[in-house]
């Protein structure tokens, strides 16, 4: 009885909007509208209000605003429900709508990224100097994009070159020495554009836990530096025919150990097409390679002892029919090869996997309100020589200024070559082993949305409930069977997740915008043997509000305040000492706010002055899920734009 309570809840409320984060129609908070095309839902163009995929955007306009680093402090600030937490020596996490980062797939411009690190990606290769905008997917999307999208998509989508040229040249500077320094070149000249991006960060360490009586869980956020370059050059061979090459390279060190720092690298390439056959017909081909690399530096030695790389070569194809009645038919296949070498295998020798799909699907159009999109998806894996197969159904009807979208997808996620083959000694504590008799975990959602929107006023309500099978993670249970204690991947069974969401947004003819929104999850545990490391926070809000003055011509003011609430969370934790168990315990609610001015001169120069954190949270013990800050941050930026 308890569980139909979540699934009505879900639906009565209606996770996932399906408008853009920040904008609805009258461009309620920033620059996109519910007319911008997205891809990411149905690797089909459509406009925001009519894909029955519920999608959400976080556009170029939202990006500027936020003044975000890279992709994780952007979602922090941007996304409700999404939190980082922090383990294995302050790797972040990230769990989006009760699913952890292993179930949620994030794409560059529709291609996979490599890193694994915590079975992560690295955060800080993602910068925000020429992301276009941000499709988000929540919920699964197995169906078009295979493994790992049991709990969403996200897809960063770089921009093209505009004009014949451009330049963006940023400085900004913060407590604890953080700096950071971005530079955007582009080019663009007859049927070809060229858009280069350049960032640099670097941050000292500094303590948050002094007590050393203080069981706390770390004491000290470790400082270090990145460099980020990335490249995109389009060209358009004749009016039916566009090529787009990428190239990217990303260097960070982190100063976890003073003689023997971390230092990670990151190659990247890829070179696509698409050829517009006919007016009805067009093919999409493309060739994606990235390398994710770590080793240690030592510095009395003066050389570098690499331990860890991951290398995805991905080839994809596409194909799109359109019929006289505007019905669309999609097929396509992919192939991957990846490989990973780690110092948490037992052997000094890499895995490789290898891996194809092929999918398909039909949109269909039941009259000018109506439209109906199923998608199937065939799977093959070779080292384990096994199949998925599975299926999505969604529909979006609109009446008016209302628009409403219901859906069913399922998911999977393979094992990964860590969870099958790992073998590391946990500084001879433990030993966590991986299981090669995993199975793939699956997943059914079910999500339903409605939404309003008038005159600048946008509000919506939506509601999802994921029945999760074969979950993969770690035993809570300590074997010895092999003569020294030890902990390993199994398949815990199953757990359900619900989620809803409400937003509200307007904005209004002096300048002012708001938007505010409250995100619910819950994770219910069924046949678990083990215990969600850091679970979702049940409840979320987010808000943001803007106003912006045009005084002059060229000369503007843009106030915003924006806030997040998380709310008291129970979790399993580990003893600092030995000893070493786990216990249960709860992380306490908090909220951080920011303000920041913004002053545009002679519409070229933008002089920032944030505070964040304003009213000077600090965690009384931190935690693996606590905000890693003192107090109040002071941030002082400068930006040209030519």
């Amino acid at each position: 009885m308890k569980q139909w309570t979540y699934i009505l809840t879900a639906l009565l409320l209606g996770i996932c909007p399906s408008v853009n984060a920040s904008n609805p129609v009258d461009s309620i908070m920033a620059s996109g509208t519910l007319d911008d095309i997205v891809v990411t839902g149905t690797r089909t163009p459509k406009r925001l209000k009519d894909t029955p995929i519920q999608t959400v955007v976080i556009s170029k306009e939202d990006i500027r605003q936020s003044d975000a680093t890279n992709i994780k402090d952007l979602l922090q600030q941007e996304l409700p429900g999404v939190e980082f937490t922090y383990a294995m020596g302050q790797q972040p996490n990230m769990n989006l709508g009760g699913f952890a980062r292993q179930n949620i797939l994030i794409l560059i411009d529709g291609e996979r990224v490599a890193g694994e690190t915590m079975e992560n990606i690295d955060f800080e290769r993602i910068t925000m100097g020429n992301v276009e905008r941000i499709e988000i997917i929540k919920g699964a999307s197995s169906a078009l994009y295979g493994s790992n999208a049991v709990g969403g998509v996200i897809n960063i989508i770089t921009g093209k070159a505009k004009k014949p040229f451009s330049l963006s040249l940023e400085a900004r500077a913060a407590d604890h020495n953080d700096r950071r320094y971005r530079a955007t070149l582009g080019l663009k000249g007859g049927k070809a554009g060229n858009v280069l991006e350049v960032s640099h960060t670097s941050s000292d360490t500094y303590t948050v836990c002094r007590d050393l009586k203080d069981d706390c869980n770390f004491r000290n956020v470790f400082g270090g530096s990145t460099l980020n370059i990335n490249d995109r050059f389009d060209f358009d061979v004749n009016d039916d025919i566009s090529l787009t090459a990428r190239a990217g390279y990303f260097f960070r060190e982190r100063l976890y150990n003073a003689d023997a720092p971390e230092r990670y690298r990151a190659f990247s390439a890829g070179l696509g097409g698409t050829w517009n056959i006919s007016t009805i017909d067009n093919i999409a081909l493309s060739y994606s390679f990235d390398q994710y690399d770590k080793s240690d530096m030592i510095k009395n030695y003066g050389y570098e002892i690499k331990d860890y790389s991951n290398v995805k070569h991905s080839l994809r194809a596409i194909y799109n029919h359109t019929f006289h009645n505007k019905d669309v038919f999609t097929m396509g296949g992919e192939f991957l090869r990846d490989y990973l070498e780690t110092y948490q295998f037992s052997t000094s020798e890499g895995r490789k996997q290898y891996s194809g799909a092929v999918y398909a699907q039909y949109d269909l159009f039941a009259g000018d309100n109506m439209e109906i999109t199923g998608a199937g998806r065939w799977d093959y894996t070779d080292d384990t020589n096994s199949s998925q197969l599975t299926g999505k159904l969604s529909a979006r009807y609109t009446l008016g200024d209302f628009i409403f979208r219901a859906g069913y997808s399922g998911g999977f996620r393979s094992p990964s070559m860590k969870e099958r083959f790992m073998e590391y000694d946990m500084s001879g504590i433990f030993t966590i082993m991986g299981n090669s008799e995993l199975k793939a975990e699956k997943s059914h959602t079910v999500n339903v949305a409605a939404e309003y929107s008038k005159s600048g006023y946008y509000l919506s309500a939506c509601g999802y409930y994921s029945f999760v099978s074969d979950k993969i993670s770690t035993s809570t249970m300590m074997y010895s069977d092999m003569g020294e204690p030890y902990i390993r991947y199994i398949n815990i069974g199953k757990m359900n997740v619900a989620g809803a969401e409400i937003t509200a947004q307007g904005r209004w003819g002096n300048g002012l915008a708001a938007r505010i929104t409250y995100c619910y999850t819950h994770e219910q545990e069924k046949e678990i043997s083990a215990t969600p490391f850091c679970p979702a926070r049940p409840h979320t809000i987010n808000f943001k509000g803007t106003w912006d003055k045009e005084w002059t011509e060229g000369y503007s003011t843009e106030l915003l305040i924006s806030g997040r609430f998380l709310s008291e969370v129970g979790y399993t934790s580990m003893t600092a000492y030995e000893p070493f168990t786990s216990f249960k315990t709860k992380s306490p609610a908090y909220t951080i706010w920011k303000a920041q001015l913004t002053q545009t001169i002679k519409n070229k120069v933008r002089i920032n002055i944030a505070i964040d954190n304003i009213f000077n949270y600090a965690p009384k013990t931190y935690e693996y899920n606590s905000p890693v800050t003192l107090g109040a941050n002071l941030m002082v930026g400068i930006g040209l734009e030519l």
